[in-house]
């Protein structure tokens, strides 16, 4: 487990960094981790980028000569041999996933919703490697792992902002620092940065490893693409086009204001919902995981029963790697829905403490309800969880 203290953020306590700074303005934080070391080498991320099911990119250029190359993994050790000495930047994506000791990084966020979290991608590069000055449109928390990186920050910018033409990567065509912003950070320093700020980030030796701790930002278009696919099938044949007040048309390939405003309405009609089926949308989307052959289904599904007498015997389950858990409580006329890897589960208002007590991070489940119903509706839960990959036996059974 990592060395993480309570106090990720310092001296300031959680309710001032979400006022002040969060999708306001960037923060830098001198020894969040206090002699922090990194559990992975600069070896062991280079052997992930070498695995299929890992996603992984290198970037090769520096700002100066605009000659950014981009390569796609996975790699092989011919192509890590044929590297220049400087100038390049190994990206690996989603490396909590993979490794129990960068995902337990995780945990220390637990002020921010846990169903925002994207990844920890891990950011290996030589002197000077970088990836150009450039924007993310999500939240992301900069942790130095080992060698030193120097961070500038520019100016918030939007999709207005000049972007360097024919270039591999969006590289902010102008960059400019800000006075005051330029920094260098050493193992155990993390940099806040929210959403369209510029940023640009140069390694300053060949043992530069950062971990970067995104937060997940769905665009209009991603969202309402997803609500339309979700609705879609439920909306009703009968809801169509209707115009009973026609007039007379002034020439009849026209279409009048009239016409706008009754298919204004009939699409006002249809993406209108009610609360319960927005809840169960947003909480599968928000739930989805990452990749969509990341969940691994038990090759021996279990049993109510097998589940009851494994958590009797002291055994104890944990969330699955790069799994996402989220709930929305019950209502007055509601069950409350749990959400897990995209898939929804109902459960009743006496289990509304079991819920909030399993879903805590670290995620690891040890315990069963006592009253005889809230055990019969957990225990199903759990199997459910399992059998579909999203949680595991903390031993083998």
């Amino acid at each position: 487990m990592l060395p993480l203290t309570t106090a990720l953020l310092g001296d300031m306590s959680r309710e001032t960094f979400l006022r002040d700074y969060w999708q306001k303005k960037p923060l830098l934080i001198r020894q969040a981790i206090a002699n922090f070391q990194s559990p992975l080498s600069k070896e062991e991320v280079a052997g992930l980028a070498m695995e299929k099911m890992v996603e992984s990119r290198l970037v090769l250029g520096t700002q100066a000569q605009q000659d950014w190359q981009v390569q796609h993994g996975p790699f092989d050790e011919h192509t890590f041999a044929q590297l220049p000495a400087k100038n390049w930047t190994l990206l690996v994506q989603a490396v909590d996933h993979y490794v129990p000791e960068v995902a337990a990084l995780l945990d220390a966020f637990d002020f921010i919703p846990r169903w925002r979290l994207d990844d920890i991608m891990i950011s290996y590069a030589v002197q000077g490697g970088s990836v150009g000055p450039h924007l993310d449109y999500y939240d992301v928390f900069l942790l130095q792992a080992a060698g030193s990186r120097r961070w500038q920050l520019g100016e918030f910018c939007s999709q207005t902002t000049p972007i360097l033409a024919d270039a591999p990567l969006r590289i902010l065509q102008d960059f400019t620092p800000v006075d005051g912003q330029d920094w260098v950070l050493h193992p155990g320093d993390l940099l806040y940065l929210p959403p369209a700020l510029a940023h640009y980030g140069l390694a300053l030796d060949d043992e530069c490893m950062t971990w970067s701790v995104g937060f997940r930002a769905p665009s209009a278009e991603e969202s309402l693409s997803g609500w339309i696919d979700y609705i879609a099938p439920q909306l009703s044949e009968d809801l169509r086009y209707t115009d009973p007040d026609l007039n007379l048309p002034q020439h009849p390939a026209q279409i009048d204001d009239q016409a706008i405003t009754r298919m204004r309405t009939l699409l006002t009609q249809a993406l209108h919902s009610d609360e319960q089926t927005l809840r169960t949308w947003f909480g599968l989307t928000m739930t989805q995981t990452k990749y969509a052959d990341q969940l691994i289904p038990a090759e021996t599904p279990l049993t109510t029963v097998d589940v009851e007498a494994y958590l009797q015997q002291g055994g104890a389950f944990i969330l699955a790697e790069g799994s996402r858990l989220a709930w929305v409580p019950p209502t007055s006329t509601t069950d409350g829905q749990i959400f897990v890897d995209g898939h929804v589960f109902a459960y009743p208002r006496f289990l509304q403490t079991w819920i909030e007590s399993i879903s805590r991070p670290p995620v690891q489940i040890e315990n069963l309800p006592i009253d005889n119903s809230a055990l019969t509706a957990a225990i199903a839960l759990l199997r459910d969880w399992y059998n579909q990959g999203s949680i595991l036996a903390a031993d083998e059974f």
